[in-house]
């Protein structure tokens, strides 16, 4: 298993970061892929791959990109700091980039402005897109239409989306992540109703950590921190669900992102 979503510069794995790579190690992932969410994230996310190197060879990798919250922020010269970051062979894909309308943290236009151009940006390198989209799907799809089979990969990270937007994303050969938002009934009902829709060969499996901690972990963690090694839940949640094998998903899913992300060094080392 791989885990293509993991906030790992957060600040609620400062105090043991090292034991959270560890226990994910423990419960058979094969690779770890940190979000970037800011220039200064995706930087610090750079920085945790090559520092923790050593200790876990082939093992850490991560994106870079600006999430659409943190779109008033941008310098003038971020996308050139993203195309620099690009140049690392840690770095796998574009992103955590998008569109998030629910709550507007920053400005619906500037959002477009700096979705749009990582998206170009991620043509031009010719790098997978990690997506982000919240109550925005229609003009979030429309920017990305032009450039399907244009850019190796599109993922839609943490996909809540309804039926109909799963099968616009999986007619423009999208991948779909799917989080722990799928162990939780209560709001993730909708999901749960159209897992089985999603092929196999455009399935992805994610934490979203430190967020969306899978609610059917038993027995429940005294922590409400979510961490890599829970992955499993998701993987079960999915087996139930589905009907598919859990080895199955685990596999179909790894060798997905091995894919997606170019993770060679992964394939070798299994």
């Amino acid at each position: 298993m791989i885990d293509i979503g993991v906030n790992l510069t957060n600040k609620r794995f400062d105090k043991d970061r090292i034991e959270v790579i560890q226990r994910a190690k423990k419960a058979n992932l094969t690779g770890l892929l940190i979000t970037g969410t800011s220039v200064e994230e995706s930087q610090n996310a750079l920085a945790l791959c090559q520092q923790y190197q050593q200790n876990f060879p082939d093992y850490l990798y991560c994106t870079a990109g600006v999430h659409p919250h943190d779109a008033d922020n941008v310098s003038d010269d971020y996308i050139e700091k993203l195309q620099a970051l690009a140049k690392n062979d840690k770095v796998k894909a574009i992103g955590e980039c998008g569109l998030d309308f629910n709550r507007n943290y920053s400005a619906p236009e500037q959002q477009q402005k700096v979705f749009s151009e990582q998206v170009a940006l991620a043509e031009k390198l010719a790098m997978p897109l990690f997506l982000h989209q919240r109550d925005a799907f229609a003009p979030w799809f429309r920017t990305l239409s032009p450039y399907v089979g244009k850019i190796p990969a599109m993922v839609s990270h943490c996909f809540t989306g309804n039926e109909s937007e799963l099968k616009q994303c999986l007619a423009a050969d999208m991948y779909i992540g799917i989080t722990g938002w799928l162990c939780d009934e209560r709001r993730g009902q909708d999901l749960r109703d159209i897992i089985n829709l999603i092929p196999l060969n455009r399935l992805l499996i994610e934490t979203d950590a430190p967020y969306l901690t899978p609610r059917t972990i038993r027995p429940k963690p005294k922590s409400s921190r979510n961490e890599s090694s829970y992955l499993p839940y998701i993987v079960a949640e999915i087996a139930s669900l589905t009907g598919i094998d859990q080895a199955e998903i685990a596999w179909q899913t790894r060798v997905n992102a091995q894919k997606i992300f170019n993770l060679t060094a992964i394939k070798e080392s299994l």
